[in-house]
């Protein structure tokens, strides 16, 4: 097994206050790896701490030679602005950025790629429209189809199914498992836990500190999701900080 994330007593948190503690293990290259755990567990925390947009306070994530640009990042959709005036196809497009340039230009060959990744998600026909007039399912998609264009070697998907329809939760799974089977890393925050057992085989169980990480029948079961809970329950606000290395 060849590790590509690598993370030893990795502590990461908001001024001080630690939401991820003293993590360490390694995720495999090519692992379809689903996070899991109660509010306020760290699980999104994490995905920062993995793309670089949250400094450690303790410890380190190694990506064993993974650059940024080899890592495609999918935020919760309520960090995302859908009042921004772009297009379907505009916004698709971004996914071409960081390999080609802000101001690298689109020609034939990046035009033929957008086609496909929008054809890809099930978007033919939307390229015109404004991002603003998209349904929830409709966005998702079209965000998918920009994760496509970035064609990276990590993807960080946070909550990427919450409040969709079926038939798009369906289409999207088959594609996250299609970046599997490319041998991509792929970690994703979820919490229906009935979807983590049909398309995932890895679970991380957290809950500020690991719980359980595994094979996601071990990881998933009823004691562990029990003390998982507990854990959450027992979060104080004002507790004293954990102390880190500096």
């Amino acid at each position: 097994m060849t590790a590509q994330i690598s993370f030893r007593d990795l502590t990461l948190g908001y001024e001080r206050h630690p939401a991820v503690h003293h993590l360490s293990g390694e995720v495999a290259e090519g692992a379809l790896l689903a996070i899991c755990g109660p509010n306020g567990a760290g699980k999104s925390t994490l995905l920062k701490g993995i793309c670089g947009a949250l400094r450690p306070q303790g410890g380190s994530v190694d990506l064993h030679g993974v650059s940024p640009r080899d890592i495609a990042y999918l935020p919760q959709g309520a960090e995302i602005d859908r009042s921004f005036p772009i297009s379907v196809y505009d916004l698709v497009s971004m996914g071409l950025w960081r390999r080609a340039g802000l101001f690298g230009g689109i020609g034939r060959r990046e035009r033929v790629r957008i086609e496909e990744a929008i054809a890809a998600v099930g978007l033919d026909g939307f390229e015109s429209r404004p991002i603003g007039s998209l349904s929830g399912g409709q966005m998702q998609r079209t965000l998918f189809a920009r994760l496509l264009l970035q064609d990276a070697r990590v993807i960080l998907l946070d909550e990427p199914f919450t409040a969709l329809d079926a038939k798009t939760t369906a289409d999207l799974v088959d594609l996250v498992g299609r970046w599997h089977g490319e041998r991509r890393t792929v970690l994703a925050v979820l919490h229906d836990f009935d979807l983590v057992r049909a398309a995932f085989p890895d679970t991380l169980l957290l809950a500020r500190q690991p719980v359980a990480w595994g094979p996601t029948a071990e990881a998933l079961k009823a004691e562990n999701l029990l003390k998982a809970r507990h854990m959450g329950e027992a979060w104080q606000a004002d507790a004293a900080t954990c102390p880190v290395a500096a």
